[in-house]
């Protein structure tokens, strides 16, 4: 009789998948669209109060070594680059994804100053491949169109950050930035899904339960 009905179980799980697939795929045009919505002043105002949120968060403060990200143009990201000037001043070392144009591989680097960093093909400005390579890091702060108070969020789909964020948290911690409005009921999820520590937008700190007593 087990054996009978596992097919049916792995049709299930196939179709539960597909319908997550697809979910996803509504809500990332969804979101996308809500965001280039938002004036610029606005977006402006808001990635501020998201850096002043990072800086005064005891976590950031104690971190070292910390991976950025550069906002894609013309899309309406959470803009970060104020943060990079006062972090090198404090002696911290900063880092920015980098993808490898051949096996698509992406990893973060130190451009030395974020000004020397240049275009790369996926919209962001990046550092050059012959920039130090980051082998740890205490904090690797993350993009996404939603993210849910359980740390899980949805990017644009290429899976980059699900894929890296392993090799550096834990024992670094994953913190996603994401403007209020970005925040969404539980999100569906699907294999290969990895889970952020905390989540900050400009009106609040969310910590996920997988971050409660982390500090």
């Amino acid at each position: 009789m087990e054996d009978e009905q596992a097919p049916d179980a792995d049709l299930d799980g196939e179709a539960v998948l597909e319908l997550a697939r697809q979910a996803k795929a509504l809500l990332r045009k969804r979101a996308r669209g809500l965001r280039s919505s938002i004036p610029k002043a606005a977006i402006a105002a808001r990635s501020e109060a998201i850096v002043q949120r990072l800086l005064a968060s005891p976590w950031f403060a104690r971190a070292e070594q910390i991976a950025l990200f550069h906002p894609i143009a013309g899309k309406n990201e959470v803009d970060l680059r104020a943060l990079d000037p006062v972090l090198r001043a404090r002696g911290a070392r900063v880092y920015y994804p980098w993808i490898d144009p051949e096996t698509k591989e992406m990893t973060f680097r130190d451009p030395g100053d974020a000004s020397a960093m240049v275009p790369g093909r996926f919209g962001f400005f990046e550092p050059d491949a012959d920039r130090p390579e980051a082998t740890t890091l205490d904090i690797v702060v993350v993009p996404a169109l939603l993210v849910d108070d359980r740390g899980q969020r949805l990017g644009y789909g290429a899976g980059y950050y699900d894929r890296t964020l392993p090799r550096f948290c834990p024992p670094g911690r994953s913190a996603i930035v994401a403007f209020d409005f970005q925040l969404a009921a539980d999100l569906p999820t699907t294999p290969g899904d990895v889970p952020c520590d905390v989540v900050l937008t400009d009106a609040r700190t969310v910590k996920p339960l997988a971050a409660e007593g982390a500090g």
